[in-house]
């Protein structure tokens, strides 16, 4: 099946390489750009057509997807030389899967209209599992038309596609999640710190817990990981603290004191000082691991 949509796809990390080769795999032709185009390599073998830039890009592409890593890199792909915005065409739309900043999702809705273009922020949970499986969380913001105009392309990627609001609506609820997952993080971390400190099975310990009340995603997906020692990145330290960070500047900007996620920003930033900026967001564990002189 050849589906008439061409989709730009801008940026091919641990999650989008996944994300991106959903959508090949359901008969999209895809026109992709990453920063190194080795990272591109399995979906150009799946027969995605490479591009020099983003420009190129969004002069192929109706749709073009952007999920980068840092606010600075979603500013360069829109607004920079050779950027989205110096070739998208009138009626296509641009779709920021990044989380990012909410005023800079709204930003690029305003500059995308100037050019008769839709802009949809979709910032996605769920990490390489999520991405890998077809299941992640999408939260969405823009003018609901063209939400509606992407939406088939979002049920192929994930299963739980909430519609927030107005643009930057999506990065705000993203924010929440990552909010949630601070908290979450650092108790399921310091929860198999007390087990092996009091000696306990851990694979038996987590089979207990993972039935009750403190159930949840990171529990049943990265608890396992850091009983295995394997710190392999789902999603980047470097990028959750990315986000915290816009978090936190958020909470600033609304007169919002939330102490619990300053203090585990400033854990992941000891976790990061510790050299392991590049692993998974479950290597929180080896900064309180250090903090109690605990040896795993």
């Amino acid at each position: 099946m050849t589906t008439s949509k061409k989709i730009g796809w801008i940026g091919t990390g641990v999650m989008s390489v996944s994300m991106a080769g959903h959508l090949l795999k359901n008969g999209y032709s895809l026109f992709v750009y990453n920063r190194t185009q080795d990272k591109a390599k399995s979906l150009i073998d799946a027969g995605a057509t490479w591009c020099g830039t983003p420009a190129d890009v969004a002069a192929n592409a109706d749709i073009i997807f952007t999920i980068v890593g840092f606010p600075n890199d979603v500013e360069a792909v829109y607004f920079g030389e050779s950027g989205i915005f110096e070739k998208v065409k009138a009626g296509s739309v641009v779709v920021d899967m990044t989380t990012t900043a909410p005023s800079l999702a709204v930003r690029i809705n305003e500059a995308a209209k100037n050019k008769n273009v839709g802009a949809v922020d979709a910032p996605v949970s769920g990490g390489d599992v999520g991405a890998k499986n077809g299941t992640l969380s999408i939260m969405v913001g823009g003018d609901r038309s063209y939400v509606d105009m992407v939406m088939p392309l979002f049920e192929i990627m994930g299963k739980n596609i909430v519609y927030e609001g107005k643009a930057g609506s999506g990065q705000h609820t993203k924010m929440c999640n990552q909010i949630t997952i601070a908290g979450t993080m650092i108790g399921v971390c310091e929860s198999l710190l007390y087990g092996h400190k009091a000696g306990l099975d851990l694979n038996v310990m987590l089979e207990a817990i993972s039935g009750g009340a403190a159930s949840c995603w990171t529990l049943t997906n990265l608890a396992p990981r850091i009983v295995n020692r394997n710190f392999d990145p789902g999603f980047y330290v470097e990028h959750f603290i990315k986000d915290m960070e816009i978090a936190l500047a958020e909470a600033r900007g609304m007169n919002l004191c939330l102490p619990g996620l300053a203090l585990v920003h400033q854990l992941y930033k000891a976790v990061e000082a510790q050299g392991h900026g590049r692993k998974g967001t479950h290597a929180l564990a080896l900064a309180l691991e250090h903090i109690s002189n605990v040896k795993n």
